[in-house]
């Protein structure tokens, strides 16, 4: 190609000029020019790993993937749902939106009474904005009802859980009791956030309560009953907070018995953490028999919890010394293979269990199988695993293991689906900026990255080649000039020029002697 383009595009005669000029430079042009190059690429891996670090992808991958791949004409993949392999190794549908669903995390904490202590301490804001308004869209859902048949002081509540100024909520809660001063969903916000205390904010639940009549169970408000639901649900976690373990668990036992069909509230984990405490394991197994099954959904409290009562069993006696060389009895095996499962469904949790994370204030809503789901189970379950003897140590021999059986986890699972690959997003969103949130599987570095750091790198080379020794370095540039290389590329024409005359004539000296042409 170069051979036939040689003349038409003059290639003779612009390398000359170039190499006329490159011959002209100075050591110091070269030392500028290479210094120059290995600031901006150095500038360039700063920022990317930045923003790597922080969004977990490549900027300019991203910016590559969303702005100039559709200006080429690229097409990106708009379906929903995937393929995963299942179990038998079968394709199967895989359903990636629920998979990503956030819930509410059943252990919550009080904003006035605990995270607005943890701000004034350390000056952090523990609650993203994202999170703080899914609660409010959960609240308005749960309060308020149908908008067409509200009352005044409902309206003024409405608006109030929409506000993001904690003090602008405070004030229309107060202008709603001011409305009517039975208004139970205004004391709920107060003792939510003014309370800076649990007992303060175990008075208000206890108020609302009381205005709360029992002609709500008969009426066909909705959101009476879940108002209901609601309150009682916090004063059993006062209790339990206020060290009152066991009326908290009687609380929440009459709850579920007295509202079986809300089982989306997962009642149920309050319990077991409740009982936990209590040290009361037979109680604990006994709720676990009953959600933890095939056909319910999983938590990492389910998991886990399951996990600790089959290590709790043998952990005291457990050595990994005595393991390898007698092997593992089938108690031991039970348990293995239990956290095998829990370490499979959410296998941020460990880290944190292990003390190998440091630990924050849980958020309002957590990603199952995510780290904020990790967060929040660590938070309130670590000092149930440490009472346990010996369970942390069987842990920390036990749970890498897993991902020897799941090597490609976004691929196939084991127990349960492949892992979601949307659960890094959802986390950034959910947890603050000054946690640094757990990825699974580890992502690999982007080409970009790497890319940029191998250009820094070698312009550095160059820079710093070019100074100490710059004669050597102007010997070498002019080795690699315009010039020569256009003598070498005439040198390669001529010899194939001449090679394809020689084959010519040894084609027409074979030719036979006979044919007239």
């Amino acid at each position: 190609m170069i051979y036939v383009l040689w003349s038409p595009l003059k290639l003779q005669e612009t390398l000359t000029s170039a190499s006329v000029f490159l011959n002209t430079l100075t050591p110091k042009f070269y030392v500028a020019l290479t210094g120059t190059s290995s600031l901006i690429s150095g500038l360039i891996l700063i920022f990317e790993w930045w923003y790597f670090r922080k969004y977990g992808t490549s900027f300019i991958e991203q910016v590559s993937v969303s702005h100039l791949r559709p200006l080429l004409g690229g097409v990106e993949s708009s379906s929903t749902t995937g393929l995963f392999s299942s179990v038998n190794g079968e394709a199967e549908p895989r359903p990636s939106v629920s998979e990503c669903k956030v819930w509410r995390n059943p252990l919550n904490l009080f904003r006035g009474a605990e995270y607005n202590r943890y701000t004034w301490v350390t000056g952090k804001e523990p609650l993203t904005y994202y999170d703080m308004n899914l609660s409010a869209q959960d609240h308005q859902t749960f309060f308020t009802g149908d908008t067409q048949q509200l009352k005044p002081e409902d309206a003024v509540m409405q608006k109030a859980w929409r506000e993001r100024n904690p003090q602008a909520r405070i004030r229309a809660a107060y202008q709603a009791i001011e409305m009517n001063h039975e208004c139970a969903a205004a004391y709920v916000l107060l003792a939510e956030e003014e309370a800076t205390t649990i007992t303060e904010a175990e008075r208000l639940f206890k108020k609302a309560l009381i205005f709360l009549n029992i002609s709500c169970l008969l009426s066909t408000a909705g959101k009476d009953i879940n108002l209901l639901v609601y309150i009682k649900r916090r004063l059993a976690m006062c209790a339990r907070k206020l060290g009152r373990i066991k009326e908290a668990v009687k609380m929440m036992r009459d709850l579920m018995k007295e509202f079986p069909l809300l089982g989306m509230l997962n009642i149920h984990e309050n319990l077991l953490e409740a009982l936990l405490e209590l040290q009361a394991y037979a109680d604990v197994q006994a709720v676990l028999a009953k959600y933890d099954d095939i056909s319910l959904p999983k938590s990492a409290t389910i998991c886990y919890t399951s996990a600790l009562l089959k290590a709790r069993a043998v952990s005291d006696k457990f050595s990994p010394e005595a393991a390898s060389r007698r092997g593992l009895s089938t108690a031991e095996m039970n348990a293995v293979e239990a956290i095998h499962r829990a370490v499979e469904f959410n296998p941020h949790v460990p880290k944190y269990l292990l003390e190998m994370k440091s630990l924050i204030l849980p958020p309002e809503h957590i990603l199952k199988r995510g780290d904020s789901e990790a967060v929040a189970y660590a938070f309130f379950h670590l000092q149930h695993w440490k009472r346990a003897e010996g369970a942390l140590n069987l842990l920390h021999c036990t749970w890498e293991g897993t991902f020897r059986i799941i090597p490609y986890p976004l691929e196939k699972g084991h127990l349960f689906y492949p892992y979601p690959g949307c659960t890094e997003t959802a986390d950034r969103e959910l947890l603050p900026s000054f946690h640094e949130v757990s990825v699974y599987p580890k992502k690999e570095l982007p080409f970009f990255i790497l890319f940029t750091a191998g250009l820094c790198s070698f312009t550095a080379i160059l820079a710093m080649l070019t100074h100490q020794f710059p004669e050597l370095m102007g010997v070498f540039a002019k080795a690699v000039s315009p010039l020569n290389i256009s003598d070498c590329i005439k040198h390669t024409s001529s010899s194939f020029s001449e090679k394809l005359y020689c084959n010519i004539s040894e084609d027409m000296l074979l030719l036979p002697t006979n044919l007239n042409h």
